[in-house]
């Protein structure tokens, strides 16, 4: 059984909202309130799963009161019910569970109670997520090892290059790689004696420390070569490449994998480590991730789920600025969600990434929507 509070300044929004729930057959109310400033009271004293918030209320907006429970109760899932669309990029900021546009029925209902089930379950199950079995690489929003000797604690690296060389092998997942390859990645141009004197003080400090810290990753000599033996170090790279080819591949759609998709990428691979041998994949992971962005924008679009269209959307630009038919598609999209203040936005944002990283204009079709825009927002303002 879920348990719910409802917050709403009007009597029979409140009625409804409770009747609609009831048929859900799983879900308990356990509070409502005309007032937010008296629920966010009760709040921190009551024990429910999800809150159900209208947006425009006197005294205290509901995008403020979400910020404030956001305070109490970081991970509770915000369910948003208004009737007006033009909140909708804040609501997502808050990073709230669902959007729902007055008048909503009790199918799309059904959909919102499903995430907050979804929610609790991942919830439920993250505490043996974290404790990883062994030690965990993390090469998406940079490089990183966490140990298996003390939980969470991070491999500190007693050089740059030591890092940079540990970082090189596991990116060859296992396969030797002669020193001569090795110096012209992290040594190019360097004396061959002194980059081979490197090399090797560098595989000492990267032994010891994989040792020190209790990282059961092996680092292997053999026919003028070395590998890291990864035995069963679990990579986030290669879990998060296999969960995208999964969707790519997937007839039906799974919508956990939108979350899990989402939550899984904090960057791109090794960014910000400035390791040129690493530029390739990076940009092979990044293209994958689009393509599944994509994919979940036409499914989300084709099932009238706008707002995770519109997030799909917003992810995917976030990667490739430029990309004017992504851009045209989420400036069409906020046309249909009536928010022109927000197409009218992305449409600024893609001229002056177009500008800038191409040094060009806008297509004559971009221009034309963007005209359209415009046109849209001055007879709004009159």
């Amino acid at each position: 059984m879920i348990r719910v509070i409802l917050i709403d300044d009007e009597e029979d929004a409140l009625d409804l909202l409770e009747i609609l729930l009831g048929q859900m057959g799983n879900v308990e109310i356990a509070g409502r309130y005309l007032n937010p400033i008296q629920a966010l009271e009760d709040l921190s004293r009551t024990m429910v799963d999800a809150v159900f918030l209208d947006i425009q209320m006197p005294g205290m907006k509901g995008t403020e009161a979400a910020r404030r429970i956001r305070s109490i109760s970081p991970d509770l899932p915000i369910i948003f019910t208004t009737a007006y669309a033009e909140y909708a990029l804040e609501a997502f900021e808050i990073d709230s569970t669902d959007y729902l546009l007055k008048p909503f029925t009790v199918n799309r209902l059904q959909t919102t109670v499903a995430r907050i089930t979804k929610n609790l379950y991942k919830q439920a199950s993250s505490p043996e997520l974290k404790k990883p079995s062994v030690p965990s690489v993390l090469s998406l929003g940079g490089f990183h090892i966490v140990s298996l000797g003390e939980t969470g604690k991070e491999v500190i690296w007693k050089t740059k290059k030591e890092r940079e060389l540990c970082a090189f092998l596991i990116h060859h997942e296992g396969k030797r790689v002669s020193a001569a390859v090795i110096i012209e990645a992290l040594w190019p141009g360097y004396d061959l004696e002194k980059a081979k004197s490197y090399l090797y003080t560098c595989l000492s400090y990267l032994r010891r420390s994989l040792t020190e810290h209790e990282v059961a990753i092996h680092i292997r000599k053999g026919n003028q070569g070395f590998s890291a033996d990864l035995n069963d170090i679990t990579i986030d790279v290669s879990q998060f490449e296999t969960l995208l080819n999964r969707i790519l591949a997937e007839e039906q759609m799974n919508e956990m994998h939108y979350d899990q998709m989402n939550e899984m990428y904090i960057g791109d691979y090794m960014d910000g480590c400035n390791f040129d041998w690493a530029i390739a994949k990076q940009l092979d992971i990044k293209s994958l991730y689009v393509r599944a962005l994509r994919k979940w924008h036409v499914h989300y679009r084709s099932q009238g789920k706008l707002l995770f269209a519109a997030d799909s959307l917003q992810r995917l630009l976030s990667l490739v600025p430029d990309s004017e038919i992504d851009g045209r598609a989420l400036i069409k999209l906020y046309l249909d969600l009536n928010n022109r203040s927000e197409a009218y936005r992305v449409s600024l944002q893609l001229e002056q990434a177009v500008r800038v990283q191409l040094g060009t204009e806008l297509e004559e079709e971009t221009l034309l929507l963007v005209q359209k825009t415009i046109e849209g927002s001055e007879r709004t303002a009159r």
